[in-house]
C-alpha cells in the first residue's frame, strides 16, 4: 500500500476534533456504550472500535483496513481490525465475536451487504453504533451511518475514461465528433456488492448514448449486468470471461476489440493478461484495447505509466477512513454524524444516511499530480509497480 497512509494532512484534521480532552468519561464499554440516536459521550481511550474488512486479497482493503486502524488510534480509540479473506462465514464471526468482546461502535466492511443480519440486529440490540465502511449493508435497519464516495460518478468516471481513451471524448469531456464503431466489451463488478451496481448504473446511463447511436458496439451482446458480473472482483474469473469472449466474438484475438470496460484494477489485470495472450499487442500503442479500472492499485498505476492500461479511478481511501474516525468520533460525542447524502442510498429497508467523497479518473499524464505529489504512491513505487 501506499507510505503515509495516514496523512498529515488527517492528524492535523483528527487533532482538530479535540477529542480526548473534550469527551466525558462515562466509565465501562461494550453494550449500549455509544448509542446509535445521540447517547452519553464516552472518551476515546474507553472505547473499542471493531472494524470487518472483508479481505487481505486486495492491496486497497490492506490499505483501508491500516488507515482506519491508524486514524482511529490516532484519536485515542482501541481498535479490533479483522479481515475476512473474502469467507462471509468468517465476517459473521468476526463480528460475533466483536459485540462478545465489548466493541463500543462497529464499522464495517462487508463481503455481502445482505448477509450480516443476525450480527448487525445483535448490535443493535446492545445500542451498538453501526458504520457502514464503503459497501452498502442491505435489507436491514440496524445501520446507523454510510460513509463512501459517491459511487454513481465512479462509474460515470470510468466509461468518460473508456470514452476518452477512444477518442469520442477530449480531455474536458467533450465530444469530438469520432463516430467510430468501436467494438466494446462491458465487465462489472460482484453482484452481492451493492457498489457495483451504482457503478455499472453510472457507466451505462453515460454509454448508452453512444450505444444507441452505433458509436460503440457491444459484439457479444452481453450488456446486462448478471451477464457482465464478475463474482467477488476476482481477476482470475475476469481473464476467463476475456478469453471466452475473445474465442466467441473475436476469432480468439484476431477480431477488432477496441475498448474494455473495467470497474476494478484486478479486474483489469485479468482482461489484460487475456487480451497479450491473444496476441493484441503489449500496449495500447501496440493495438491493446483502451481499459479501464478502479482503485489506483500500484501494479496498475504502473501499467497506466507504461502504456498498457489506459486508466483507473483513485478513491483516495485516506479521506474515507477519515470520515469513517469522524463518525465513530461524534457516535463517541452522543452525537450523529454528518452526512452530506439523505436520499441516494436506500437499502431496502430503509435510507441511510451517508457522507460521500469524490474521485478523480487517473491517467499517465496526471499520476504526478494526482498519486505522486498527494503521497499517495512514489515516483519509485510507481516504476517499480509495488509499494515500497
Amino acid at each position: 500500500m501506499a507510505k503515509n497512509i495516514w496523512t498529515t494532512r488527517a492528524a492535523v484534521s483528527l487533532a482538530g476534533l479535540s477529542l480526548v480532552g473534550a469527551l466525558a468519561a462515562c466509565g465501562g464499554s461494550g453494550a449500549g456504550g455509544a448509542g446509535a440516536g445521540g447517547g452519553e459521550e464516552q472518551a476515546p481511550e474507553d472505547m473499542t472500535i471493531g472494524v470487518a474488512m472483508p479481505t487481505q486479497t486486495s492491496e486497497r482493503w490492506i490499505a483501508d483496513g491500516e488507515a482506519v486502524k491508524s486514524g482511529l488510534e490516532e484519536a485515542g480509540f482501541e481498535v479490533d481490525l479483522q479481515f475476512a479473506n473474502d469467507d462471509i462465514p468468517t465476517q459473521q464471526q468476526q463480528i460475533d465475536q466483536m459485540i462478545t468482546k465489548g466493541a463500543d461502535i462497529l464499522v464495517v466492511a462487508s463481503i455481502d451487504g445482505t448477509a450480516l443480519g443476525n450480527q448487525l440486529k445483535a448490535a443493535a440490540d446492545q445500542e451498538i453504533p453501526i458504520i457502514a465502511y464503503d459497501r452498502l449493508i442491505n435489507d436491514t435497519e440496524n445501520v446507523d451511518h454510510y460513509v463512501t464516495f459517491d459511487n454513481y460518478n465512479v462509474g460515470v468516471q470510468q466509461a468518460t475514461s473508456l470514452l476518452q481513451g477512444l477518442g469520442v471524448l477530449d480531455g474536458e469531456g467533450n465530444e469530438t465528433g469520432e463516430a467510430g464503431p468501436f467494438n466494446i466489451e462491458l465487465f462489472a463488478g460482484s453482484l452481492d456488492d451493492n457498489n457495483a451496481h451504482f457503478f455499472w448504473k453510472g457507466a451505462m446511463e453515460t454509454l448508452q448514448p453512444h450505444i444507441d447511436a452505433g458509436t460503440l458496439v457491444v459484439e457479444s451482446g452481453q450488456t446486462t449486468i448478471e451477464q457482465a458480473a464478475t463474482l467477488r472482483w476476482s481477476q482470475e474469473t475476469a481473464q476467463k470471461r476475456m478469453e471466452d469472449l475473445l474465442t466467441a466474438h473475436y476469432g480468439g484475438g484476431s477480431g477488432q476489440l477496441d475498448g474494455v470496460l473495467s470497474p476494478y484494477d484486478g479486474i483489469s489485470r485479468g482482461i489484460i493478461t487475456a487480451l497479450k495472450n491473444a496476441g493484441y499487442g503489449a500496449t495500447i500503442e501496440d493495438g491493446l484495447p483502451v481499459v479501464t479500472g478502479q482503485d489506483a492499485e500500484i501494479a496498475s498505476v504502473k501499467l497506466i505509466n507504461d502504456g498498457v492500461q489506459y486508466a483507473t479511478i483513485f478513491k483516495d481511501t485516506r479521506k474515507l477512513a477519515e470520515q469513517a474516525v469522524a463518525a465513530a468520533t461524534s457516535y463517541a460525542e452522543g452525537e450523529e454524524p454528518e452526512a452530506n447524502d439523505t436520499e441516494s442510498y436506500d437499502n431496502g429497508v430503509k435510507v441511510v444516511p451517508s457522507y460521500l467523497l469524490e474521485s478523480d479518473i487517473v491517467v499517465k499524464d496526471n499520476i504526478q499530480s494526482l498519486l505522486i505529489d498527494s503521497d499517495y504512491w512514489t515516483a519509485e513505487e510507481v516504476e517499480a509497480g509495488q509499494a515500497g
